[in-house]
Parts: structure tokens; sequence; C-alpha cells
């Protein structure tokens, strides 16, 4: 998002080329805005977070119709559309791997754009009638996801001048450079301006929803010490503040490789991909392979074809987590610039946490802590764990929730 801002401003003004510290210093900003809107108490969050989605279709749906319209590939002497020939019959080579296996490594973008889906699962414990409500967003927010996403991918396809330009262009943004490449300067301005205003809205989702995860985990006390802070709800706005602000200071570590140049910027997106992948998949695979038809289902499933589909997310995962993990090129042009690290960034830390789990965990976790009531598997007992609220210690044991509650328990039916 913060390349995209440089280089509209690049486009409007042709003398200036943004710099890396540039787009670190708007990027760190745009983060502490998101941050101060995920602060909000869930009510306003919702509100803010259905105009962005309303607007993120409505935008999709306008750049597509106008990208083909809009084109002047005929000004500058070509046919309006690349022939349907090449766009399906040509491989870019990108890469120094057969095709078939280039053709792979291009799922990173689409994993990573699509990565959105996991949000509703994260924020289930918000949203009432959570059982239905959020196995029904994941298929619909995938699914439309996926079927307009593909029609944007044909419109760049047909519509490309040259591929090496666009990632090599001195905008520091391949899509505003693609753009400005088939359309005319004020029409490409109008089409970043929306793609900025969807990608301010789905940053700030995805930062909900990692702050969600941030607490989850800080309420099984899985971060030591530091957990007593993270999971702490704001008495105000009755929503994990800490967590966001957490996650901010990480995100802004993190975004200070942009420093390192592209390979680690690359590395940064190919672990994302793969951890969410490896995330998703454990549960999908105990489902399937270990519990099978001892697994209660909820009242929103995919019945029969539960099985079948989560048997083929397991093997297109297992192909892909070493795809993604290969360098560009190969044979004597490899080299440390042009390693991909993401086996040793992303492996070093999860081989720590293993160690960790059979030395310490293992001995203490005994599953997610709850803080609704709820009654487990049929039997009488209630389960809770109360989170504390700023300025309380943290406390376990059975209780009942109070007004100074955190907001989520509204979905404690959901049990």
């Amino acid at each position: 998002m913060a390349a995209m801002i440089l280089a509209a401003a690049s486009i409007t003004n042709p003398g200036f080329v943004p710099q890396n510290y540039q787009v670190l210093l708007l990027t760190v900003f745009i983060m502490v805005i998101q941050s101060f809107i995920s602060s909000m108490p869930t009510k306003w969050i919702a509100n803010f977070n259905s105009i962005g989605s309303t607007f993120n279709i409505i935008a999709l749906v306008i750049v597509i119709i106008t990208i083909p319209a809009a084109t002047n590939r005929g000004d500058q002497g070509m046919p309006k559309f690349n022939p349907t020939s090449e766009v399906w019959g040509d491989f870019y080579e990108g890469t120094s791997f057969p095709n078939g296996v280039a053709l792979l490594m291009s799922f990173v973008a689409v994993i990573w754009t699509m990565s959105g889906y996991d949000a509703p699962f994260h924020l289930s414990e918000e949203c009432s009638n959570a059982n239905i409500a959020s196995p029904r967003a994941i298929v619909l927010t995938s699914g439309v996801g996926g079927l307009f996403g593909w029609f944007l991918q044909l419109v760049v396809a047909y519509t490309i001048v040259d591929i090496d330009a666009a990632l090599e262009s001195e905008l520091g943004q391949p899509y505003a450079a693609y753009l400005l490449q088939v359309l005319p300067q004020k029409v490409t301005l109008v089409i970043l301006a929306l793609t900025i205003m969807c990608a301010f809205s789905m940053g700030q989702g995805c930062m909900v929803a990692a702050s969600r995860v941030t607490f989850a985990y800080s309420r099984d006390d899985c971060f030591g010490p530091l957990s007593t802070i993270t999971k702490r709800v704001n008495r105000y706005t009755r929503t994990p503040v800490n967590a966001v602000w957490f996650n901010t200071l990480v995100g802004i570590a993190m975004t200070v490789l942009i420093l390192g140049g592209e390979l680690a910027a690359g590395a940064l997106f190919s672990i994302g991909a793969v951890a969410a992948f490896v995330a998703f998949a454990i549960p999908i695979f105990i489902r399937v392979f270990l519990v099978g038809d001892r697994f209660r289902p909820g009242p929103w499933n995919l019945g029969r074809a539960s099985r079948p589909i989560g048997a083929m997310a397991c093997a297109f995962v297992l192909l892909m987590v070493p795809i993604l993990m290969l360098p560009s090129v190969t044979g004597s042009d490899l080299d440390a610039a042009g390693m991909n690290w993401t086996c040793l960034v992303y492996g070093g830390p999860m081989i720590f946490i293993l160690i960790w789990w059979l030395v310490s965990a293992r001995t203490w976790f005994k599953g997610p802590k709850v803080n609704i009531e709820h009654q487990m598997l049929g039997r009488g007992e209630a389960a809770i764990d109360r989170v504390p609220q700023d300025g309380e210690e943290s406390s376990s044991g059975s209780s009942t929730r109070d007004d100074d509650g955190l907001e989520m328990d509204k979905a404690g039916k959901m049990a």
C-alpha cells in the first residue's frame, strides 16, 4: 500500500523516485492508523469493516470493467488485447526452474492475497451465531475473492504490455507500472486510488484478525510473562488493545526488512504464506485422517464433501510448502544473495517451539482456556477462565461473566 501511494506520487512527479526508507516510514504511519481503528469497540470495528468490505467488492468490479474498457493499447499501435494463444500458451521465464515448477511458484502471490478468508474464524468470538456465520463467511470470502481475483488476473494477462518493464520500473510498484502501460495517466491514478483504499481496509481487517490470534495465545499463557500484558482487555473498549499494539510493534520490526532489499522482503512474503498454510492444514489433517467419523460437525458444514475436500487441501499444502521455499535461480547462478531463506527463517523458530513443547509446554498446557460459560461435550459442569481487565490480576477457575467482561463473550452461545 505504501509503495502504491509513493508510486502515485512518482507518476504525478516523474522526478521523484521512491526510496526504501520512505516506504518504511509510510508503512509505519499506516500501521499506526490501522492500530488505532483496531483498538476501537467491536461494534465500531464491525461497521468499519462492513463498509470496507462493500467498498472492496464495488471497487474490484469497477477496476475489472475499467481496465479493458479504457486501455490505450490501440493508441500505442498494438491490438487492444493480447492474443489468446499468447495468454494461455506462453510462459514468462521468471525463474531457472521448468515451466511447471515456475507455475507453482507463482502461487505465492495468490496464497498471500487470499489470506483474508481466515479472518472469520479469528473473529468468531466477537460475532453472534458464530457456528453458522463463521464457516459461511469463510466459504463466501474465499469463493468470491477467488472468483473476482481470477477475473482480474485475466484482465491483466490480456492487457499487459511488458512484464519485465513493469517489474523493473523505477516506480517501485509493478502494479502501478502495469496500469501506466495500459491506461492514460488520469485513469491510472483513479484505479490506484481505489486500490489504495481497498488495501487500507484489507490491512486493517488483517490487523484485527492478528490481534485476536495474539490474544488467544496470550489467554493460554503461550507468551510466558508477556501474556499477562497481551491478554488484558481494555475496560473501555472491551477489546484486546494491548494485543493490537504488540502486533504493531512486531509488524514494524518486520517491516524494517524492507531496508534489506527485495530478497528480505520476498522471504517475508514466503514465510507468511508457508506459516498460514501449515497452520490451516494441521487441524484439517487431524479432522480427516485422525479423528474421522468421531468428529462432530457443526450446523453449517460441507457434509459428505468435507473429507474429500480436506484430503485435497492437505495434499495441496504438502505439495506447495516445499515449492514456496525454492529460490528463483539454480546452479552456478545461485548464491547467498539469491537464496530463498524461508526454510531457515521459518524452520528455525518451529524447531525451537517443538523443543520448547517437549521440554516444558506439554507439562502445563492442557488445552485452550475459555472465557465463556458453557457446557463441555454434554458434561454438567461449567468451564470458564475469565480474562482480566486492565488494572486486574489474572485469575482462573469457575466464574461468571460480569459487565466488564470481554465483548467477545456475547458469542458464547456458539459452544
